[in-house]
């Protein structure tokens, strides 16, 4: 995880895999010299191997330990030195004590009264010698791991400030913003401070904006260019002349539109037409193909009268047109939609109602029922004539 190492660390380290070693070896050299008598020798001893394996193994582990706490460690003890020497200082003593020690207490051993001389094939002192080597490696691991636990909180914090810092850091359209307009810091506000209070508002001597300025200037431009082309050199219109240009060209898309509408007339939207020419067209249409069943003045013959107030079908100019678009198959009236165009049949309409009431020669007697203009809708003949029945 981390790939540097320390300078301190190193040579304290380096001496305590140095010493371990040596310490091994004083503590077998000192069990052999003491034990009196000739006596089998400890490489042969099983539970002897067994230890010195233990105390190797635990060696390596050291060695490892010490490597991960060079890594993660250099920051720290640079900041440790003084004490880190201290520490050197104290556990090399206690390691070259040892022995001393081991050697003090197997000279006490021999003067004391008659006891244990040998454990597992090993005089007590080496055994003791060399339990107390295994658990000295045993809590030089310990220590060891919580250095290393507590450097990598150390981390886990030194982490989270950097992030911490790094979220607080302006975004990068705020940084473009604030040069876009050349805002002073904060820090920086006493030197355009104008030394003018108002009721705590302190007046600061801040420039424009870039950006205000130089559109500014643009703003002078495009009124150059605009005075030149409609005042000066006149090859756009001005407002007044856009508006005429505007109004002739809705009075085409007018036209244009009426053209068009005038074909999509129906019985819902038919209205009466007075212009003479109109009517003078539906006439034509009228004595050509209407003629042969209501007379050419509307007189009636196999057709009914189309000038008194008696209609079979609705007088408005709106059933008219339905009558004559969709005709009466069952009274012998043919459609006529395919025949002529709604314009056609909304002049043809107009010209019966303006036969009210001529009063023609051989008029037919009234059929229907009586129609008034602008009253409830006339009903059907038939239907008529089943409601006089049923009263």
């Amino acid at each position: 995880m981390f790939t540097y190492r320390s300078n301190y660390l190193q040579p304290f380290l380096r001496k305590l895999l140095i010493m371990l070693p040596l310490l091994i070896a004083g503590t077998v050299a000192t069990a052999q010299t003491t034990s009196g008598a000739p006596a089998p020798s400890i490489w042969d001893n099983p539970l002897a191997l067994t230890m010195l394996a233990i105390i190797f193994v635990l060696l390596l582990v050291i060695a490892l330990l010490a490597n991960v706490v060079l890594g993660t460690a250099r920051l720290h003890f640079d900041k440790q030195k003084k004490k880190n020497n201290a520490a050197q200082t104290i556990t090399a003593i206690a390691l070259f004590l040892l022995p001393m020690m081991a050697s003090a207490q197997e000279t006490a051993e021999a003067a004391a009264p008659a006891g244990p001389t040998s454990i597992g094939g090993l005089s007590a002192t080496t055994f003791w010698l060399l339990s107390t080597v295994i658990a000295v490696e045993f809590l030089v691991i310990i220590v060891m791991g919580l250095f290393v636990k507590s450097f990598l909180a150390k981390e886990k914090v030194t982490l989270a400030v950097v992030e911490e810092t790094a979220a607080a850091k302006p975004s990068s359209f705020k940084v473009w913003w604030d040069k876009l307009n050349s805002f002073k810091p904060m820090e920086q506000e006493a030197d355009i401070d104008l030394g003018h209070d108002y009721d705590g508002i302190r007046e600061l001597d801040n420039r424009m904006p870039p950006w205000w300025i130089y559109g500014f200037y643009l703003t002078i431009i495009v009124a150059g260019i605009y005075i030149w082309r409609y005042h000066i050199a006149e090859t756009a219109p001005l407002s007044k002349q856009e508006f005429e240009i505007a109004m002739k060209h809705a009075e085409e898309e007018k036209a244009a539109y009426l053209a068009k509408a005038a074909n999509n007339i129906d019985e819902n939207t038919v209205t009466l037409i007075t212009d003479k020419a109109a009517i003078d067209a539906g006439k034509n249409n009228f004595v050509q193909m209407c003629a042969a069943c209501h007379g050419k003045s509307g007189e009636g013959i196999v057709g009914p009268n189309l000038t008194d107030d008696y209609w079979l079908n609705g007088g408005s100019i709106k059933d008219i047109f339905k009558t004559i678009k969709y005709g009466r198959p069952e009274k012998g009236m043919k459609s006529w939609q395919d025949d002529y165009s709604p314009v056609q049949i909304a002049q043809l309409a107009s010209f019966i109602k303006s036969l009210h009431g001529t009063n023609p020669p051989n008029a037919k007697d009234k059929q229907g029922d009586l129609y008034k203009e602008n009253a409830a809708p006339a009903q059907d003949s038939a239907t008529a004539k089943k409601d006089v029945v049923s009263n």
